[in-house]
């Protein structure tokens, strides 16, 4: 018993860091649905219609489109960042490798086909179209993530709009009407620059700035121009 107790103990200490994230993102999509559906139900009463239940807003095309275009930015910032800092360097930032490393690297820096170790992923060691996909996984998978988000939110923000349209006795679009829309790029844009303002921050921030203990950091005895060093 006492066994089983220190191995649960054990899981949660050692994804500590997933768990916490992933319960409070479940917290905060509930708190955004309560909230969300509180607003529209009030628009719902302004416009003289049958406000709709806790249930009927979930599966509504209003709250679809609310969530999806915000994970689709999320998405983006990160699939922009892991491409672009193979490239991309900042002299003094933990966030970026060192100015002289810019590049995709040679097989001994990653680790990959001769060089792999016996720790090492298994499709690390191949010498064919395994180890390319492998190599560029990461990147891939966010930018599919993108992808599939962002169309997420132009078909739920099609049907939102076309609700909008309904209720205000005006013609509908089709889905190709609505991504060439003010609405669907005034929702898509101010996400993005908001994101890319965050990245910007962190980049540059982490020169001069220390956190004690964090992975994200420098050491805090670090000079502000040592480069991809991290605490």
């Amino acid at each position: 018993m006492t066994e089983r107790r220190e191995q649960r103990r054990g899981f949660w200490r050692e994804n500590s860091l997933t768990l916490t994230f992933g319960i409070a993102f479940l917290v905060v999509l509930a708190l955004q649905a309560v909230a969300g559906h509180a607003e529209f139900n009030e628009q719902m009463t302004v416009d003289g219609l049958q406000p709709l239940t806790f249930g009927e807003y979930l599966t509504s095309s209003d709250f679809a489109v609310d969530v999806s275009e915000n994970w689709q930015s999320e998405f983006l910032q990160f699939f922009l960042y892991i491409f672009g800092t193979v490239y991309l360097v900042q002299r003094g930032s933990p966030e970026s490798k060192k100015v002289h490393e810019a590049g995709i690297e040679d097989e001994q820096q990653q680790r990959m086909g001769d060089h792999a170790r016996s720790d090492s992923p298994r499709w690390a060691g191949t010498k064919d179209w395994r180890q390319s996909l492998y190599a560029r996984s990461l990147g891939t998978v966010m930018g599919t993530l993108f992808l599939l988000s962002w169309l997420a939110q132009s078909i739920a923000g099609t049907a939102a709009y076309n609700d909008q349209q309904l209720r205000q006795l005006e013609d509908t679009v089709s889905w190709a009407g609505y991504v060439a829309t003010p609405d669907f790029w005034n929702r898509t844009l101010q996400n993005w620059q908001s994101e890319l303002l965050a990245v910007a921050a962190m980049v540059v921030l982490s020169i001069y700035l220390r956190q004690r203990g964090s992975p994200e950091s420098k050491p805090v005895g670090a000079a502000h121009t040592a480069t991809g060093i991290e605490g």
